[in-house]
């Protein structure tokens, strides 16, 4: 596939890309089979979401996605993924109360998920806790702006960074994630301007989700990029297919097929 490497990408391959001005991309998967499907189409990074909580499992957010679910859906993507990095989200809860809790359950990740690298949301509060995660080898990236996670503290999924005082906290929020070690930070919900700058501030790659062109990177949730999801659909998701539209068109021949007697014929029946 042209611009792509048959080689496998490390944490030390997005640098080079950074540092290159190549752009990274970044999609979610939830099983074996959406994640063989964008790992072969060639991102760099496959993410498994703690999105997954809406979109595979139905919740109204992610907040009660657990460490188990997180890590079944995790070795299902890792048998899939061959060429891209893997990355897993620490769920709420699995990171926030201890830094010796966090060590254990991002080391869980990749022990028993197969995972190359965690992803963890906040800024400078959790700076100490992505450090001593880093210190143990695991691989880190951060995740700030519009944290789902905090949903509630943020009273509700808006853009964040309008604000000036905001701004700075998110911008000093990456100053600490770099310095504390992480290899990338995805900047979801702020405004353009404000993705722009913190892109500038750091030389860790930022990869964005609704924070405008200025990003190293952009990851979407598939779902999304294939018209799965049904549900609410913010204005950075776009569409590039409509499988769910066509999935749907599928099932309903089926039904016709088999109430009129159409199917199996023969071509689908054994001698």
């Amino acid at each position: 596939m042209s611009g792509m490497s048959a080689e496998k990408v490390t944490v030390a391959t997005l640098r080079a890309k950074r540092s290159a001005g190549e752009r990274i991309v970044m999609v979610t998967a939830t099983d074996y089979s959406l994640a063989r499907i964008v790992d072969d189409a060639g991102v760099d990074i496959v993410l498994v979401g703690d999105t997954l909580g809406t979109v595979a499992l139905g919740l109204d957010s992610t907040l009660p996605v657990t460490m188990e679910e997180m890590l079944v859906f995790t070795r299902a993507a890792a048998r899939g993924t061959r060429r891209a990095l893997l990355v897993a989200d620490m769920p709420f809860l699995s990171y926030q109360v201890s830094p010796e809790e966090a060590r254990r359950n991002a080391g869980r990740f990749l022990k028993e998920g197969g995972a190359a690298a965690v992803k963890l949301e906040g800024g400078a509060e959790v700076a100490a806790t992505v450090a001593s995660i880093v210190a143990m080898g695991v691989p880190v990236m951060g995740h700030l702006g519009l944290t789902p996670q905090s949903v509630h503290a943020m009273g509700g999924y808006r853009v964040q960074g309008r604000a000036e005082e905001r701004a700075r906290e998110i911008v000093d929020g990456a100053r600490a994630l770099e310095d504390a070690g992480v290899f990338a930070i995805v900047l979801e919900g702020v405004p353009r301007s404000l993705a722009e700058r913190i892109t500038a501030a750091i030389a860790a790659p930022t990869i964005g989700i609704g924070a405008g062109p200025a990003c190293a990177g952009q990851v979407l949730v598939l779902h999304d990029l294939l018209g799965i999801w049904g549900g609410h659909r913010p204005k950075f998701a776009k569409r590039y297919a409509a499988c769910g539209d066509e999935a749907g068109r599928a099932v309903r021949q089926f039904c016709e097929e088999v109430r009129g007697g159409l199917f199996p014929d023969e071509e689908h029946s054994y001698d």
